[in-house]
């Protein structure tokens, strides 16, 4: 027997039984629901991200559950979000605050639910590779956060319940009209005779899509937060959503939608970043419910619109995003980033002509400089301050993120940060004094770094060369630990440490003589291609 209060439960039974969703009544979708939860012992996991989908397949679900015997209640079902780390603050508050309303309701009615929340790991946040390796900030050719940042943590919290329980199914609550890829590719991957289709890329996990064929007006109803009337047009009969909202109306957990409602009023359409569990989910750019930080798309409208609607106190975030998605420029590239990639080389662009690839004299730029690294930390940590001083507890970076900024600087592999930057930087913008561990510095300073820029050039070498092998001898100091040392050494030399200039010239250079050597061969072989017809026209083999 649920422990809901009787007048609720009367109230969802007639809201359950009389209300039609996708040309079928919502009791319809109760009982399928159910019908494939009694179906096996494969636990659930639904995908939660807190906006409008999710919450409806949250509540589709958890009304499924309430009309079940506490026998028939037998197998778990997980409910998980994800934190990139930088979602949109608001957002965070409202999934936490969901996810605590949900685990209590769950517990007060016997229902064999749990939250979880995944993050991606210290070296595959956000800042941990842009402002610690210095990648630039993504863009629709390089999107390389969504893997490290979404993908990788909910794969691994869905491996290890296959793990526990050999197979899962993974709850979605992606609609056909929402993403019309997406609904492609789960019916390419559905099997024949079942509401289930098979991962694309996890094995013993299959996809559960109960409101694939719902309209968004219908995902609103479920939510109370739109009123279906009939009016006469002069078209004939219609009926229509008209801005009539039961905002006192409680999920089946408890909490009211009003958060939600305000997150996506007036957006224009704008929609959420749904649970991303491998590369067919569609791009979170201008989503309510997507990172803050997204430069996948030209402009932020789901931030501006939030700014516009009384969310000033972001406007400050809406500008760092726009200053990186403005770095990703072609213009401005080569003024914020290395011209040498991480891999200590420059790379030469090429172009097609006559069907073969030729190398250019402009190449593709590596990572952000040091400086501007530095100062983009700066500006975060001195935003978060602003923004706590004002009452809003907001941490923009955490302070693992730092740690993993701060020991990718010591190690970079191109501009090593001798001056052991970071925590100069923490203390002056927060005032706090973190515990950095020692283990990561190198026994150089500031000092011995000037020294060196000053005496390198004097003798026709990189600074930054010498730092590294520095570096590397005192990394493997140690006769135990020297194995390999000359190979590095060579490595270490061989990579591109002149500037783009003196490389562009070199290279020019270099393949001017490749050229010269190949017309050599060329005229060579068209010589001995004429002695050869010469012989054989004399019959001479």
């Amino acid at each position: 027997m649920t422990l809901l209060n009787q007048f609720d439960l009367d109230e969802y039974i007639e809201f359950i039984e009389s209300e039609s969703f996708a040309g079928q009544t919502l009791a319809d979708f109760v009982a399928d629901t159910q019908r494939v939860y009694l179906a096996d012992n494969r636990p659930w996991v639904i995908g939660y991200s807190g906006g409008k989908d999710s919450s409806a397949v949250m509540t589709l679900v958890y009304f499924a559950l309430l009309g079940l015997s506490q026998k028939d209640r037998h197998k778990p079902i997980y409910v998980v979000a994800s934190d990139t780390l930088v979602e949109t603050p608001m957002v965070v508050d409202h999934v936490d605050n969901s996810l605590d309303m949900i685990a209590k309701g769950a517990k007060r009615d016997g229902l064999p639910i749990t939250t979880h929340k995944v993050m991606p790991k210290t070296n595959d946040t956000f800042w941990a590779n842009l402002l610690g390796k210095g990648y630039p900030a993504p863009t629709r050719s390089f999107r390389w956060c969504t893997e490290r940042m979404k993908i990788d943590p909910v794969s691994t919290f869905i491996r290890d319940k296959v793990s526990q329980h050999d197979e899962v199914i993974v709850v979605l609550g992606s609609r056909s009209q929402e993403s019309a890829s997406r609904a492609q590719v789960i019916k390419k991957h559905k099997i024949d005779g079942s509401d289930l289709a098979v991962h694309t890329t996890l094995a013993n996990a299959f996809i559960y899509t109960p409101i694939d064929t719902w309209s968004v007006d219908d995902v609103w109803k479920i939510l109370r937060l739109c009123h279906l009337q009939t009016e006469q047009t002069p078209y004939g009969i219609k009926n229509k959503w008209h801005d009539k909202y039961d905002l006192e109306w409680e999920n089946p957990w408890g909490g009211k939608n009003l958060v939600l409602w305000n997150l996506y009023k007036d957006s224009s359409g704008q929609g959420e970043c749904p649970l991303v569990i491998d590369e067919t989910t569609p791009s979170c750019g201008n989503s309510r419910f997507g990172c803050w930080t997204c430069t996948v798309v030209t402009k932020d409208r789901a931030m501006e619109s939030l700014i516009q609607n009384g969310e000033q106190w972001m406007e400050p975030l809406l500008k760092y995003r726009n200053i990186l998605a403005r770095s990703t420029s072609p213009k401005l590239k080569k003024k914020y980033r290395n011209h040498i990639r991480r891999d200590g080389r420059l790379a030469f662009k090429t172009v097609r002509e006559d069907k073969e690839r030729v190398l250019t004299d402009d190449y593709t730029t590596g990572p952000y400089l040091l400086k501007y690294r530095k100062l983009a930390v700066r500006l975060l940590l001195r935003m978060q301050k602003q923004m706590n001083d004002q009452g809003h507890k907001i941490e923009l970076i955490t302070v693992p993120e730092l740690h993993a900024v701060r020991h990718e600087w010591l190690n970079d592999p191109n501009e090593p940060d001798w001056d052991d930057s970071l925590p100069t930087i923490v203390y002056e913008e927060l005032g706090l004094k973190l515990d950095w561990t020692i283990d990561d510095t190198n026994q150089f300073s500031q000092a011995e770094g000037e020294l060196l820029n000053e005496l390198a050039p004097q003798h026709g070498v990189s600074a930054q060369m010498i730092k590294k092998l520095i570096d590397l001898e005192t990394s493997m100091s140690g006769l135990t630990r020297r194995t390999g040392i000359f190979n590095k050494i060579g490595r270490l030399i061989q990579q591109d440490w002149e500037s783009a200039e003196e490389i562009i010239a070199n290279n020019l250079e270099i393949r001017q003589n490749q050229m010269q050597k190949s017309n050599e061969v060329k005229t060579l072989e068209q010589e001995l291609e004429q002695i050869n017809k010469l012989l054989n026209s004399e019959g001479i083999h």
